[in-house]
């Protein structure tokens, strides 16, 4: 145990976990070689395995409140939410002013979307402690992640006014100022934070932050080139990739090579970044060979689409805090040259707006599938149809946010003349029985999964005049191919790359709300644009043909 200890003192974790591991076979009833267990594991990442050891601490000193603290730190990071919201109601239970562990509770009820709750404790341990600049920064990212971004920045500023090196406020700041349009101040203020941060994991967060800031401005060498960050180890959700050949640099010319690239992040960011897969297969050459690892989901829809490429499934892993991302390639007639992920290619051939493509789609759906389609929807009723949808599978925490809630949705509902189609993949009865008793007819297609079928998803939608939603896997989808969207965006949209529409589908308008509160503007405009483009083109017979 002494050696594990000084093991972990100099910040040998590899041999602190397996010193105090042989300690604890000698004795398995230490308390504190199991607390310090779980910090080496901790300290490695390996999470699952420190909670186990932080519960076996807990468990032989249930009255040492600081194990009890830690265990709830951990169960937070965890995702654990209401086993973090026990632990620390615990610990204040026995210790009352505790300022750090009352913020740290009022994380958990942030994270619920208990805003009120999370204000109120913050509220109260300000006012015994005005002091800690903690409190401030929590109270911002409240604020924030509820939607006030100006009313954040007051408790940033207080945060900073109290302890100006104080880079993790700093940080929150920045974000503030990118969605309030104030880039430069909020670029400054990454830099200074990056500066002055030693945890590799906000240090990752940063300079993603940064790339996602210079990219909605418009330097996309710049943006790009940050945006390789999203692969630091620290990175939450950083992948790591089975290398074949070697990969990829900037430099490197493509022509007569045999090149993978794999798809990353989620899948609308796969279909999002796949319209650079044409200008590949041109620098490729008739002689240069590529092959697509993307979600199993896409498989069909990309092989249809780019039938010089062979298009194969990726595999991913989770191992502990880390992602690990595979592709069987089978029996290929020659080993692989180079490998990229997706999105780096940006940095070749996306270098400003003027690189993008302007066909309005680079997907190409089924055919006989949308023949089919367009057959159901003329048996459904008149059209036009439109196509709507209104959340993500994920809405808890920030995520929310960036989503008019479906109450709002009214304006465009009550367009007349029109046949909406359900579009929605997740949790949509609920909803769609409150549109129904509003006297809104949604009307959901038969024989389809909207979350699985995503090559029938394709059809559908190319065989619709328009789609109306968020910006999700199905409205990137629908752009891809071409069809007319209709977008609602947040502030501070990056995937403008500088403009305040959508570079890679042209097919796409945007409409952005200057402020996370102020969907109903937003909601008026979709409205209008439906009523004034699409309507007149369908009295006029003029409909737009994907695909």
């Amino acid at each position: 145990m002494k050696t594990g200890l000084e093991a972990l003192a100099r910040q040998d974790y590899a041999t602190a976990s397996t010193r105090l591991q042989q300690a604890l076979e000698l004795d398995d009833s230490n308390a504190l070689a199991w607390r310090m267990l779980a910090v080496a594991f901790d300290k490695q990442g390996e999470f699952a395995k420190a909670f186990t050891a932080y519960e076996a601490a807990a468990r032989l000193a249930p009255n040492d409140l600081s194990v009890v603290r830690e265990v709830g730190q951990l169960a937070y990071r965890l995702g654990k939410l209401e086993i973090a919201e026990r632990l620390f109601q615990r610990f204040l239970a026995g210790e009352p002013g505790n300022e750090e562990v009352a913020d740290s509770l009022a994380c958990v009820f942030r994270d619920q979307n208990r805003y009120d709750e999370a204000f109120a404790l913050l509220r109260d341990s300000i006012n015994g402690n005005p002091e800690h600049p903690v409190l401030w920064n929590t109270l911002g990212t409240v604020l924030s992640e509820s939607g006030d971004i100006a009313g954040a920045m007051v408790y940033y500023d207080e945060a900073l006014r109290l302890d100006p090196g104080f880079h993790k406020a700093r940080h929150n700041r920045a974000y503030c100022l990118t969605v309030l349009g104030e880039s430069e101040r909020a670029l400054q203020d990454m830099d200074l934070a990056s500066q002055g941060l030693t945890d590799p994991r906000q240090i990752a967060s940063i300079r993603l932050a940064k790339a996602f800031t210079q990219l909605l401005t418009g330097d996309l060498v710049g943006g790009f080139d940050s945006y390789e960050a999203r692969f630091d180890a620290a990175s939450e959700g950083a992948f790591v990739f089975t290398e074949f050949g070697r990969r990829w640099e900037l430099d490197d010319d493509l022509r007569g090579k045999s090149l993978l690239i794999y798809g990353e992040q989620g899948l609308g960011d796969e279909v999002l970044f796949a319209n650079i897969i044409s200008d590949t297969l041109n620098a490729l050459g008739p002689d240069g060979r590529l092959i697509i690892a993307v979600e199993r989901r896409l498989v069909t829809l990309f092989q249809r689409s780019f039938p010089q490429a062979k298009v194969l499934p990726h595999k991913t892993v989770r191992q502990f805090n880390t992602l690990f991302r595979t592709v069987d390639l089978g029996d290929q007639p020659a080993p692989i040259d180079v490998w990229t992920p997706m999105a780096s290619l940006f940095r070749r051939f996306r270098t400003s707006l003027a690189a993008f493509p302007r066909d309005p789609g680079f997907l190409v759906p089924d055919p006989q599938r949308v023949a089919h389609w367009r057959q159901v929807l003329e048996d459904s009723g008149p059209g036009p149809y439109v196509g709507v949808l209104w959340k993500s599978m994920k809405m808890g925490g920030s995520r929310q946010r960036h989503y008019s809630p479906f109450t709002l949705w009214s304006p465009v509902l009550e367009t007349p003349g029109v046949r909406f189609i359900n579009l929605q993949y997740a949790n949509a009865e609920e909803d769609l029985a409150a549109a129904r008793s509003r006297g809104f007819d949604i009307w959901t297609p038969p024989g389809i999964d909207l979350k699985m079928d995503l090559d029938d998803l394709a059809a559908l939608c190319a065989a619709l005049d328009a789609v109306m939603g968020p910006s999700t896997a199905t409205t990137n989808i629908a752009a891809a191919v071409g069809v007319r969207v209709f977008v609602s965006a947040g502030p501070g949209s990056w995937t403008g790359f500088g403009s305040d529409q959508a570079p890679c589908y042209p097919s796409a308008r945007i409409f952005h709300a200057t402020q996370f509160d102020q969907w109903e503007q937003v909601m008026r405009q979709m409205a209008e644009a439906l009523s004034e483009e699409l309507l007149s083109d369908h009295t006029s017979g003029s409909r737009p043909d994907a695909a």
